[in-house]
């Protein structure tokens, strides 16, 4: 069987979650399965662990240069059964490659199977279609979100896509972001053969919201990377990955976007008010991520409370390094306000280090008893975390030992073969 899979997402530089997972499943996916051909669209050329399929390497490969693509597109990639290829599809436009050239693509040389890893489809598709609906947050949460437009530079131009865009959907939807997750999420749950989603929390959500059989819908947890994410000895490497982001220990540690939706301005206020309250504590808040909407509040919050000097704000770190940085934390805090899954968890666990977290019913189903949880909207609650967390010794080795076995339950080889068994299922 021929299978297409929307590459774009894992091609991207700055990875997040649903950008990690694209990437893990297309590489453990060309380890897995010698039966199938693939061909893997992508709107550039790929790049670094997409390249070569074939190595254990995961990271971004300096020295790698990919081979152009050729007149027709396609780009040469190495796989372990040589069953991968790579086809560039070349957009003029900087929105809408999903719905405009991905489709052309399905009308002209459609694969037997399609795989999107994002839940947006494109317009026109093969029968056996499956795409992955990581959270609906946009639905539940919508205040979280800003609507950002779609769509060229220029009010006319904007306009007039926005014009076409609400004639399009019958006038309920315009060219911004959110309004396109709306759209493309009714769109693929109506149109695709299989759904996959990360937790039973989000089935449950997406079966709350939309009119879906629930027997349409498949759960697969995400993995992390059990090669790169562990317990390091050496504390000279840890130091080097340190004094590379300016980082100084001991240190409290934040990984995600800083933004509303995973709550980073409410976890300044609780870190200062920790700090204000046991002067015996020392330690400082390290936020790793970029910024995204509502990190003007973020820079609102330190300065009112000036804590210039006590957060450390790395901005985006390059995979490689975040174990380093991990196993050099005393403890990891995550106190969003909606997740689907919650893959910094597994990467804290298994570098055994302590996490306190949202009491959110879905980091509940993905941490269990290796969690300590606190209430999201209460900032007294995450400080009374944060400060448990620091000095309770008992309560640190309890959460390690429970996450290093929670955290054997995951990893991409397992949400891989499980995938491709739902592929081959169509």
């Amino acid at each position: 069987m021929l299978i297409g899979i929307d590459a774009s997402r894992a091609n991207r530089d700055h990875k997040s979650g649903t950008e990690w997972y694209s990437y893990y499943l297309i590489r453990w996916l060309a380890k897995l399965d010698k039966e199938n051909q693939y061909i893997l669209y992508t709107d550039r050329p790929l790049k670094n662990g997409l390249l070569d399929l074939t190595t254990d390497q995961y990271l971004p490969n300096p020295g790698q240069v990919g081979v152009k693509p050729d007149k027709a597109g396609y780009q040469a990639i190495k796989s372990p059964y040589n069953n991968f290829q790579a086809k560039v599809l070349n957009w003029p436009f900087n929105f809408f490659w999903t719905l405009g050239r991905l489709s052309w693509e399905m009308l002209i040389h459609r694969p037997e199977a399609l795989f999107v890893p994002a839940h947006s489809l494109p317009l026109v598709f093969p029968q056996k279609t499956i795409t992955t609906i990581h959270d609906i947050a946009f639905e539940k949460n919508s205040f979280l979100y800003q609507p950002d437009n779609i769509g060229p530079e220029g009010k006319f131009l904007r306009n007039t896509l926005c014009f076409f865009v609400r004639i399009f959907t019958g006038g309920k939807y315009r060219a911004n972001s959110t309004d396109y997750l709306k759209w493309s999420t009714k769109f693929a749950l109506k149109h695709a053969r299989k759904i996959i989603t990360v937790s039973n929390f989000s089935k449950d959500e997406i079966l709350k919201i939309y009119k879906t059989k629930r027997e349409k819908i498949k759960v697969i947890y995400n993995g992390y990377n059990r090669s790169l994410y562990r317990k390091i000895d050496s504390q000279e490497r840890i130091k080097e990955i340190l004094d590379k982001y300016g980082i100084e220990s001991p240190f409290i540690l934040y990984v995600g976007r800083l933004e509303k939706k995973k709550n980073t301005p409410a976890l300044l206020e609780a870190f200062c008010q920790m700090r204000e309250n046991n002067k015996n504590i020392k330690h400082k808040l390290v936020l790793i991520g970029d910024a995204s909407f509502g990190y003007d509040e973020v820079k609102y919050v330190i300065r009112e409370f000036d804590l210039e000097p006590e957060v450390i704000m790395t901005g985006w770190v390059e995979e490689e390094d975040l174990p380093y940085i991990y196993n050099a934390a005393t403890a990891f805090i995550f106190p969003t306000k909606y997740e689907g899954f919650g893959i910094p968890l597994l990467q804290a666990m298994s570098c055994e280090v302590p996490i306190a977290a949202s009491s959110l019913s879905v980091l509940k189903e993905v941490g269990g008893e290796a969690v300590l949880f606190f209430d999201p909207d209460d900032t007294s609650s995450i400080e009374a975390a944060l400060k448990n967390i620091i000095k309770d010794d008992k309560l640190r080795e309890s959460l390690i030992e429970k996450g290093r076995e929670r955290v054997k339950n995951f990893s991409w080889e397992k949400c891989a073969q499980e995938t491709l068994e739902e592929i081959n299922n169509l």
